[in-house]
């Protein structure tokens, strides 16, 4: 990207380092245009390579002509997050045991917007990936960023009455999956500290006392790292994996209370060294489900604080 040059008072020319129109306004979206991916994709890594296409795209844009920037930049980048979607599917068909979104370590503001944090939990992101691509979009782009009907219908190619009726079939299938309440941080953040308690003095009846009868624990290892190679279903189950597992471990172990995706989590640390992420869903105050992600791969959003914006 060239930069404009200025003549200074002695007559050396100097580089003006201040951002052209295009960069200043990409930059001011940037964080929006990371949520809408990642909403989209539940891949951090995924969601920072359709911001580099949506750059290249922009970077060509007649300015003049875009009437709304914001509702532009985000049109862009829904259109690569579903084509992105398309070559995720087929990665997610080869890959080994089961597949959990990127886990991303978030800043304290992220929690503060409820309905925010709500739309990234790794338990939304989850039932995000019950949808079909286009929905998805619509929805996201409808429930979590308010965006209107005529807007969507260009980001989607659809019509805005046909995006009407995809956003009424996404409502109505998220909502029959969804956690059946918004939990609150503090609820949260009790129910974890118990599960810590329970997991580190060995205390099954603890975490029996924790979970719901029908949990499910979800491990990703992608192939790279050991977890569980199918979902764990039942509390006794789980409960006797956890404590089992963790007592065959030589390594030091720590667990480190950490904000994954707007709500408290653990991260687990063997030797000092980062080893896995574990996130929780709960209803009705206790936990339905576990997903826990070793996946190095997939971990690399934890070793700093992402901002995610609406």
């Amino acid at each position: 990207m060239s930069k404009p040059h200025t003549t200074s008072g002695e007559g050396r020319v100097e580089e003006d380092r201040r951002p052209d129109l295009a960069t200043e306004t990409f930059l001011t979206h940037r964080n929006l245009l990371f949520t809408v991916a990642y909403e989209m994709l539940g891949s951090a890594a995924d969601a920072e390579d359709v911001l580099q296409e949506t750059w290249l795209r922009w970077a060509g844009v007649d300015l003049g002509a875009v009437r709304d920037q914001r509702a532009y930049l985000v049109r862009i980048t829904t259109r690569q997050a579903l084509t992105r979607l398309r070559t995720l599917a087929r990665r997610k068909e080869s890959y080994v045991g089961s597949w959990l979104p990127e886990p991303l370590l978030t800043s304290p503001d992220v929690a503060e917007d409820v309905e925010l944090a709500d739309s990234v939990s790794m338990a939304m992101l989850l039932v995000l990936e019950t949808l079909k691509p286009t929905e998805r979009a619509v929805f996201v782009l409808r429930e979590v960023f308010d965006f209107d009907y005529d807007e969507i219908a260009g980001a989607v190619d659809k019509s805005p009455a046909a995006v009407r009726q995809i956003a009424h079939r996404a409502r109505e299938h998220v909502a029959a999956r969804r956690p059946r309440g918004v939990v609150s941080a503090d609820e949260t953040r009790a129910v974890l500290d118990a599960f810590r308690l329970a997991i580190e003095t060995g205390d099954v009846q603890g975490l029996l006392d924790i979970l719901a009868p029908d949990v499910v624990l979800v491990g990703d290892g992608g192939g790279v790292k050991q977890a569980v190679p199918r979902p764990i279903v039942g509390s006794g189950k789980v409960a006797r994996l956890l404590v089992g597992g963790l007592g065959k471990v030589t390594l030091p172990v720590a667990l480190e209370p950490v904000q994954v995706n707007g709500h408290p989590a653990l991260v687990v640390r063997l030797d000092g060294e980062l080893d896995s992420v574990v996130a929780m869903r709960i209803d009705d105050g206790r936990v339905t489900g576990l997903y826990a992600v070793r996946n190095p791969e997939k971990l690399a959003h934890m070793e700093y604080q992402t901002s995610l914006r609406r």
